[in-house]
């Protein structure tokens, strides 16, 4: 079967991927509303069980609202911190979340596990595939964001009623994630948690199996 992608859209594909990151170091420049446009349309486009769709994108620019946002993360950042020993403690405090000051925009990606009834298409035994799906949807963002040139890092360290209250979210609608995007100065060559030493990649031999758990595939990898 022919390819219906160029071999330059595939590596741009590839590129995107490997070159994607969790950026906490924004610029204050304003994000043209066509590159948001396209960002958010790609996360709308992401796949979902039984095509349920369960996301909403509540996009944040209020100054006032992000600086609530940035209380309620600053405090769980620090109450998140305390079971680590003291040298983690402190690489994990280090940590920046003023991105949700500094970045011009933030997104709130929600989760309606209510979307498409009671009944959803392949989602009888594993109900948590709506979350999935929404995850699915962030990643198309976090690619096409990338691939756009703008920065984005996921902020996941908060009480979910307090974002709720914030942003007026429905009780039964989860926020999934604060995703806060613009333009950065650098984006680095490998993950902020690997550069300061918090962990690193695992190696690809090690987490393919074939066939069963643990059986190694007898072809190279």
């Amino acid at each position: 079967m022919a390819r219906d992608f160029t071999q330059a859209e595939v590596d741009a594909v590839y590129k995107a991927i490997l070159a994607r990151r969790d950026i906490r170091v924004f610029l204050p420049d304003k994000l043209p509303d066509d590159v948001v446009d396209r960002i958010l349309r790609a996360g709308h486009h992401g796949p979902s069980v039984g095509y349920m769709q369960p996301w909403n994108f509540v996009v944040i620019q209020d100054k006032e609202v992000l600086r609530a946002l940035q209380a309620v993360v600053e405090k769980e950042r620090i109450r998140a911190g305390e079971p680590y020993s003291d040298a983690k403690r402190d690489y994990y405090l280090r940590l920046k979340v003023e991105g949700l000051v500094e970045a011009p925009m933030t997104i709130c990606v929600t989760n309606d596990p209510t979307r498409g009834g009671p009944h959803v298409l392949g989602r009888n035994t594993i109900p948590e595939t709506d979350l999935m799906s929404t995850a699915c949807a962030i990643e198309n963002m976090w690619l096409a964001a990338r691939a756009e040139g703008v920065a984005m890092g996921w902020v996941s360290i908060y009480e979910k009623d307090d974002v709720r209250k914030i942003l007026g979210i429905p009780n039964h609608v989860d926020p999934a994630a604060l995703l806060t995007i613009g333009y950065t100065p650098h984006f680095p060559e490998i993950p902020l948690l690997e550069r300061v030493g918090w962990g690193t990649r695992r190696d690809f031999a090690e987490v393919v199996f074939e066939n069963r758990w643990g059986t190694r595939p007898a072809r190279s990898t």
